[in-house]
């Protein structure tokens, strides 16, 4: 059920990113990720589940202050949110569970942060093997796309991640996580802003009257 995304800035550095080893490429965004505090963005995302024989694609629009705020509406289906207030993340779908909302306290470490970018970006040097999946191209724009698997013993929200890093600009332009149960999760980032000025009220749930709020 979480539904977070996140993209990462980058700095220019004097050798493009296509020329880079995929450890190089990495650590160009993971240097360029710490200058981020604020994000807001939009996506579309496709969640595959291999054993329903399912896809379900949605849109919408996200706002992260980093570490544990973030807050996402989307536009399709509309009137869906998830919320990550610091303490609590909220799941408000409507469009599929109607009447309820579902509360989930945010865990500590990486693994239980809402901000599933950053899940695959702590570190990743020492946390995953990196393989170079070669390159392609993401709305429009050239990609390196690298594969990384966790370790073992490494505590992590998804078996493997796969992403797409702008050669241009290091922008990570879209993100695929396998979770534990086989389900695949790919997010497109189509339109990004970095560091803009966002409102705490943006971080703020109240449960629609009438519903029934479940703890997990």
């Amino acid at each position: 059920m979480r539904a977070s995304v996140l993209a990462i800035a980058c700095v220019a550095v004097a050798a493009p990113v296509a020329a880079q080893s995929p450890t190089a490429v990495l650590d160009r965004a993971v240097r360029a990720y710490k200058n981020v505090k604020t994000i807001r963005a939009s996506f579309t995302q496709t969640i595959t589940n291999p054993l329903l024989g399912q896809t379900v694609s949605s849109a919408g629009e996200m706002v992260q202050r980093r570490p544990n705020h973030v807050s996402v509406r989307f536009t399709d289906p509309a009137g869906d949110r998830i919320v990550a207030d610091g303490s609590w993340v909220w799941f408000y779908l409507p469009s599929s569970v109607p009447g309820q909302v579902i509360r989930q306290r945010i865990a500590s470490g990486v693994a239980g942060s809402p901000d599933l970018t950053a899940q695959f970006l702590d570190t990743p040097s020492s946390r995953f093997n990196v393989t170079d999946l070669g390159r392609e191209k993401v709305n429009g724009r050239p990609a390196r796309v690298l594969s990384l698997v966790p370790k073992p013993g490494v505590d992590a929200a998804f078996t493997k991640a796969v992403v797409w890093v702008d050669s241009a600009d290091a922008l990570i332009r879209q993100f695929e996580l396998t979770e534990p149960s086989e389900v695949v999760r790919r997010v497109t980032i189509t339109r990004l802003t970095l560091n803009p000025t966002i409102p705490a009220s943006a971080f703020r749930f109240t449960p629609p009257s009438g519903t029934r709020v479940v703890d997990q």
